[in-house]
């Protein structure tokens, strides 16, 4: 089964970069637009099954281009906007949208968003993560470790997600409450008492399947350590 095609319009560098990153991670098709005018483009060339839009772009509005976009393609369209634009989204909506995201978002909040607008238009979505034995069910928000539920706050499960998509990679704390929890990092014992929590609940202090390491300065390092 071919990957779902998203196309992100965004003009803000670092959020561009990050959803593109963290969606291709995910198993998604990405293509990438800074402006409405690369959108246009890249809507014929690579026939998006869904659309992530900016509401504020240099050369026009989202909810504007929504309405063009409604006239080429039946794709779900979900508004990126910032805490401040929620009568631009409700006129987004009413021109053909199907959702938005608030800026900040967590990463797991709006891939659980892409991944229901997908399964509502009939197009299947990764739903599992897997590092054998452990699994997360982004749908359900269900974790097992060898077969047994594993129980996780909320904080601890966007943890837990951030470290599965990047196993291996060194992450700054600043990445890692980006990427976690779309949000700037805050007091340092905030995470670590996180991670505490998250080394005993996947055993990891009794010689278990994966470990979270420090590394740097201000570093951590997810990885398998049993195969």
């Amino acid at each position: 089964m071919k990957p779902a095609r998203i196309l992100i319009i965004e003009d803000e560098e670092q959020v561009l970069s990050m959803n593109r990153e963290y969606l291709e991670d995910e198993g998604y098709t990405v293509a990438c637009a800074e402006n409405i005018a690369q959108a246009r483009f890249l809507l014929e060339e690579h026939t998006p099954n869904l659309i992530l839009l900016d509401v504020m772009l240099p050369d026009g509005l989202g909810w504007d281009f929504c309405m063009e976009l409604r006239q080429k393609t039946n794709a779900p369209i979900i508004f990126l906007t910032g805490r401040d634009e929620h009568e631009s989204v409700v006129k987004g909506l009413l021109r053909g949208g199907d959702d938005y995201v608030t800026k900040p978002y967590n990463m797991s909040i709006l891939g659980a968003r892409i991944a229901a607008q997908l399964r509502r238009a009939g197009i299947a979505a990764q739903r599992v993560l897997e590092l054998p034995p452990l699994s997360v069910d982004t749908l359900t928000g269900e974790v097992t470790l060898s077969g047994q539920p594993v129980n996780l706050t909320k904080k601890e499960y966007q943890l837990l997600i951030c470290f599965m998509q990047f196993p291996g990679q060194r992450l700054s704390r600043e990445e890692i409450y980006q990427r976690a929890w779309g949000e700037a990092a805050e007091n340092s014992r905030t995470i670590t008492v996180h991670i505490t929590n998250l080394r005993k609940k996947l055993a990891m202090n009794n010689d278990g399947w994966f470990e979270i390491r420090s590394s740097g300065k201000d570093g951590y390092l997810f990885s398998k350590v049993r195969y």
